[in-house]
């Protein structure tokens, strides 16, 4: 028993210690820790992203991009590019004119490979009715270009996919799920989504004159998918 006591004050202690303080230091909010490489896409006025770096304490982690110019932004959102500001004081990496059905073609995002990939209610903008056909096969190609990219662009040990989603008619029709499956991924799980879980999170609208408007989340559900094994 006594060759026991010196180990205790050992240099591979010392280096477990070490450890544990670094694994302590991770940060969780709700499905995601700082210690991921988390990329957003398709984010309005980058209030999510925000919210998230504020829970961690930094955005070293996040890449945040939009389809929508620099100028755009501006002139989009009241809070905008203060918030592009903090995110990236905050160590954010934030990209402009990343279209989501071809962002696994990006000459940066191309190179990268994340734990989570996360898009927060994806919507073409209100070209048609929201119910009308026209609309509910923009957005599925919309939702389909994505996950193809996305798939690209997560990495494959543990990698998750994201897609907050309205639930009911017509957004069932969007054939999410299905989609994904098709794609070579699995869903793994589906979560309700409580906006007040992300404090300082603006839903936009992000299209036409109420572009700064918030809509009506109503029942919302995050769809967590990952890569098919064989």
């Amino acid at each position: 028993m006594g060759t026991l006591e010196p180990t205790l004050h050992s240099d591979s202690d010392e280096e477990d210690e070490d450890f544990v303080v670094e694994e302590a230091s991770e940060k969780w909010k709700n499905h995601y820790s700082s210690n991921h490489r988390i990329l957003l896409v398709g984010e309005g006025d980058f209030s999510f992203s925000l919210s998230l770096a504020k829970a961690f304490g930094t955005a070293h982690n996040l890449v945040a991009t939009s389809l929508d110019s620099q100028e755009n932004i501006g002139k989009k959102y009241s809070n905008g590019m203060s918030n592009v500001r903090e995110l990236e004081e905050r160590g954010c990496l934030v990209l402009y004119g990343v279209d989501a059905k071809e962002m696994c073609q990006h000459f940066f995002l191309r190179t990268q490979r994340f734990d989570r990939i996360v898009y927060n209610f994806p919507h073409v903008g209100f070209l048609f009715p929201e119910t009308s056909h026209c609309q509910i096969q923009l957005n599925k190609r919309l939702v389909k270009g994505f996950l193809a990219n996305a798939k690209v662009l997560l990495r494959r040990e543990g990698g998750e996919i994201h897609v907050t989603h309205k639930e009911g008619d017509p957004y069932n029709k969007w054939d999410l799920v299905q989609k994904a499956e098709k794609r070579g991924l699995v869903l793994v799980q589906v979560v309700p989504f409580f906006k007040d879980d992300y404090p300082g999170y603006e839903n936009k609208r992000a299209h036409g004159k109420l572009s700064d408007a918030s809509f009506i989340i109503g029942d919302s559900s995050t769809y967590k998918f990952k890569l098919k094994t064989k």
